[in-house]
């Protein structure tokens, strides 16, 4: 697993609980570490182990957390780059979410060695989709829930979320479109301000 995304796990920890329950992680997942390096490549089971053991000590579900996370991933000013990258998939909240497939290859532009998981959207019927996931780490269909939920928000769209995983290891993101215009969508120009 790419070091952003560990780094992007270590700043929700210390953001979140603080520095003293991260400290608490890294010695209940045994890595020998406390902080992850943007730029490294990490063994995928390092990211398991890590998310674990945060579950082990804040006595918090897993999906919950991995939820949290992608929440935390779109709405934290300091990551504003991680929504940018996923608003540019469409003017629309149905254009964004058809846009989903592209999203690994939107983001080796930026990180050319980022891998995100296999990621395919399935439009069902009018206003009703389905994101599959495969991942080498368990649970990122939940992190996808979170950063729908914020984004849907974010185009000003009502959506039902809900998460399943098949036998075969996909999860599966069912999006339903409630409304569209269900509020008034945040302002997102292409160029990032600066200043």
């Amino acid at each position: 697993m790419h070091g952003l995304i560990n780094r992007s796990v270590q700043n929700y920890v210390t953001d979140t609980f603080g520095h003293d329950v991260w400290g608490q992680v890294t010695g209940s997942a045994d890595l020998g570490f406390t902080d992850f390096e943007a730029m490294m490549t990490y063994e995928d089971d390092v990211t398991t182990r890590v998310i674990d053991a945060l579950s082990l000590v804040t006595s918090r579900p897993r999906h919950d957390l991995l939820e949290d996370i992608g929440t935390y991933l779109v709405s934290t000013p300091k990551l504003e780059g991680v929504r940018r990258l996923l608003r540019f998939g469409g003017v629309t909240f149905e254009e964004f979410l058809l846009s989903l497939d592209d999203l690994p290859d939107r983001a080796r532009l930026a990180v050319s060695d980022l891998d995100l998981p296999e990621l395919e959207m399935d439009e069902r019927a009018s206003g009703c989709f389905e994101l599959l996931c495969r991942s080498a780490v368990s649970g990122f269909g939940y992190v996808f829930v979170g950063m729908l939920r914020v984004i849907a928000d974010d185009y000003g769209a009502l959506v039902l979320l809900d998460h399943e995983t098949g036998n075969d290891g996909v999860e599966k993101v069912f999006i339903t479109l409630v409304d569209k215009d269900f509020a008034q969508g945040r302002q997102f120009d292409l160029g990032a301000r600066v200043g």
